[in-house]
């Protein structure tokens, strides 16, 4: 159930009609050693949170008041660098001990919603519950680090003349949401047919693709079905409500099984050896090399591995350290573009190596003692251990 606090801020932005939703990564918070600290904004959103464009050899600067979800205001600034090698929008100036800039909010969702030209509104959220509410109620799916929820909806980035074709057949087709694995396996044969040197990338640059893809996929379907179901005439409240509650229900599981069949379809691929959702101690989302292998008392245990598939691990990568308990030291593969230093050796102790795609890990701390290996480096590893 959404929180007050949630359902204030998904109320704003679609009051509002503009929203900019972007994890906290180390960049923004200085560790990594940037220019200044301050949230990083996209240049292709420049239009929601400023009147300047990003102009090359100039800088510029566009004062705006913000009202933080804990009731502080601050008088900051975004700023856009175009001058020497530099080329991004910061949002700075928030005062002393602003609570909201420092390393244990990596990870965090900050969410701005802009209520005049010069004005905001500010929640950073915390909880995964509330991060996927979020998420679900305005349809948005930060890919690495952002996303944008403009004029009401949420915007699909940029998508291939080809790909964007067979979305709309796929969709035409269609008068009821398929199962999501049905939508992983057109992504795939889409994706196959339009971006044929696809096959030819790292297992990270595929699961990227096939992950960020669906969710495309996804949002032309949702469009297409749900228009007529909201749009037409409610018998009462209670009806409006079961209503975007299924819609919102649907866009919160899509996301984790659509994770897990493109993990599946990535180890298949590289004939990694392994059994998807086990019936065993916990149901763990993956065993390598089976059940089978899991359940035979004579099998090596140092031979056995555990992993968790999660989009988001901030608090419930705890989950899986009571999975499959035969197998002490667990992986968890992610999506999470970044996480605190405290959290990656909360999860050090407790014996976690994270598998995160290698495009991701560039904003992960750098000071962290835990293992953090790429796709590739774990399938790797996985087949030396395994054989």
């Amino acid at each position: 159930m959404a929180s007050p606090l949630t359902e204030k801020a998904i109320s704003e932005a679609v009051q509002h009609g503009n929203a900019l939703l972007k994890f906290i990564s180390p960049n923004d918070t200085g560790a990594t050693g940037a220019h200044q600290s301050g949230f990083y904004l996209p240049k292709s959103a420049w239009e929601i949170f400023t009147p300047n464009g990003p102009t090359k050899g100039e800088n510029s600067k566009h004062p705006v008041n913000i009202e933080w979800h804990d009731g502080r205001v601050t008088e900051s600034v975004v700023t856009w660098y175009g001058q020497g090698t530099r080329s991004e929008y910061r949002l700075t100036r928030f005062g002393k001990d602003f609570p909201f800039l420092i390393p244990d909010t990596v990870g965090d969702l900050l969410m701005l919603v802009p209520t005049s030209r010069n004005d905001f509104n500010a929640y950073v959220f915390d909880q995964e519950d509330d991060i996927e509410e979020v998420m679900a109620a305005l349809g948005v799916q930060p890919f690495e680090h952002w996303s944008i929820y403009k004029n009401g909806i949420a915007q699909i980035e940029d998508t291939d003349a080809c790909l964007e074709k067979q979305f709309q057949e796929f969709a035409k087709a269609l008068d009821k949401f398929p199962k999501t694995d049905v939508f992983s396996n057109a992504t795939h044969k889409m994706l196959e047919h339009c971006v044929r040197e696809l096959a030819k990338q790292p297992f990270d640059t595929k699961l990227m693709e096939y992950y960020s893809t669906e969710y495309k996929l996804f949002q032309v379907v949702e469009r297409q079905i749900c228009q007529t179901e909201i749009s037409r005439l409610f018998k009462d409240v209670d009806d409006f409500l079961h209503t975007a509650a299924s819609i919102m229900n649907r866009r919160k599981s899509r996301a984790g099984h659509s994770l897990e069949n493109h993990v599946d379809s990535i180890f298949t691929e590289a004939n990694l050896a392994h059994e998807m959702q086990p019936r065993v101690d916990g149901k763990p989302d993956i065993i390598f090399p089976s059940k089978e292998a899991y359940l035979d008392p004579l099998y090596p245990t140092e031979k056995l591995i555990v992993m968790g598939v999660k989009t988001t691990c901030k608090d419930r990568w705890r989950q899986v350290l009571n999975e499959g308990k035969r197998v002490k030291g667990k992986h968890i593969l992610t999506l999470q573009p970044s996480i605190s230093s405290n959290q990656l050796t909360e999860m050090y102790e407790a014996g976690v190596t994270l598998v995160v795609p290698r495009k991701l890990q560039a904003d992960y701390p750098k000071d962290s003692p835990l293992t953090i290996l790429t796709v590739e480096d774990f399938i790797e590893q996985a087949k030396k251990l395994i054989a």
